[in-house]
């Protein structure tokens, strides 16, 4: 038996319980956490944003030790340390086909399928096939990678989800070049990670928008040159920063239609407006037809940072060595599984950065 905070049902409460964890069945590891970040994913799946079978022990972003390995597992070992990838690719279906693995048909599979049991024998999910509120989780080895040399297995959590998708949206997706303005949305965990990898991508201006004031000395601190609290003439206050045309690229790390709004306008002619932010089916954004033609604006979406973790986590690994990108200067916040609850009630206050969970 081991504790897990556990989702009893949608907009319930975490539970903190002892559950049932089997032995890694064939193609499996069973990995120990070192540490756990809690973003905002794990709020949209307990809230119902997101889709997710209840009862789950929630959590996607999280490093740690390798205990056991199942049958036909030869890649992994125990003792081995690992970052989860909470969406591992099939290699199979027509977007792996394509070369695109961070849209892979099949990555979120293992989510509907229970894992681990209640003491009473209730069959329990994992939240985005990770479950890493808990202290061991069971996962296809597919989804355990290596925890590259010289980065603390702590930190590496954060490699799991925020890093990978700030650094991707920066890197894959705007495809920010040295020398361009970015403007960034939302100064939580996956926001701090794009204003750093926009600082190494080179970027002139680096503009962090937050609703919370008590953020810009964690935004500076990763590389925003300037730092505006959200107001109706945001986009305004963002071109007269960026020459009176607007930043050559926004990344908008809320999910919200008015800040996805936000971001587009602030964005100049011809400019890229790149969403990260996970929004609910209610939150609608419109455009005029006129407008599209005339900005010539590129509008798009951001999956995991459209990354290939088994490429890019030596990448970010490099720059963890060389200096460049600070994982623990994202964190918060370090809480124990039972501080789970209030970090998310923190992200719907718009407080802090990364919270992390520590083992």
């Amino acid at each position: 038996m081991i504790r897990a905070a556990v989702l009893p049902a949608v907009n319930a409460t975490l539970e903190l319980r002892e559950i049932d964890l089997p032995q890694p069945g064939p193609g499996q590891v069973r990995v120990r956490l070192a540490a756990a970040g809690v973003c905002h994913s794990d709020l949209s799946l307990s809230n119902g944003t997101l889709r997710q079978p209840v009862p789950a022990v929630l959590g996607h972003e999280g490093a740690g030790t390798v205990t056991a390995v199942g049958d036909g597992v030869t890649s992994h070992a125990p003792g081995d340390r690992v970052v989860l990838n909470w969406a591992p690719s099939c290699g199979a279906c027509h977007y792996c086909g394509l070369g695109e693995p961070w849209l892979c048909a099949n990555a979120m599979a293992g989510a509907a399928v229970p894992y681990a049991r209640t003491a009473d024998g209730q069959d329990l999910y994992p939240g985005l096939s990770s479950a890493v509120f808990a202290e061991e989780t069971v996962v296809s080895a597919h989804a355990a990678l290596p925890v590259p040399d010289g980065v603390p297995l702590t930190d590496a959590a954060l490699l799991g989800c925020a890093v990978l998708t700030g650094y991707g949206a920066i890197h894959h997706a705007a495809r920010v070049r040295e020398g361009e303005s970015v403007a960034v949305f939302g100064v939580g965990g996956v926001g701090l990670a794009v204003i750093q990898a926009a600082r190494i991508a080179g970027a002139g201006h680096v503009v962090a928008v937050d609703v919370a004031p008590g953020k810009e000395e964690l935004a500076r601190k990763s590389g925003a040159t300037e730092f505006l609290v959200s107001a109706p003439d945001t986009a305004k206050r963002i071109r007269k920063l960026t020459g009176g045309h607007g930043a050559d690229v926004a990344v908008e790390c809320v999910g919200r239609a008015a800040t996805i709004r936000a971001a587009w306008d602030s964005t100049r002619r011809g400019g890229r407006t790149t969403v990260v932010g996970i929004g609910g089916k209610e939150e609608q954004v419109s455009f005029s037809a006129l407008e599209i033609f005339h900005f010539g604006r590129t509008l798009s979406g951001c999956v995991y940072g459209n990354c290939d973790p088994a490429r890019d986590l030596p990448v970010l690994a490099e720059h963890i060595r060389a200096g460049r990108l600070d994982l623990a200067g994202m964190v918060t916040d370090r809480i124990g599984l039972d501080g789970i609850p209030a970090a998310f009630d923190a992200m719907l206050a718009g407080r802090g950065g990364r919270a992390l969970v520590i083992f």
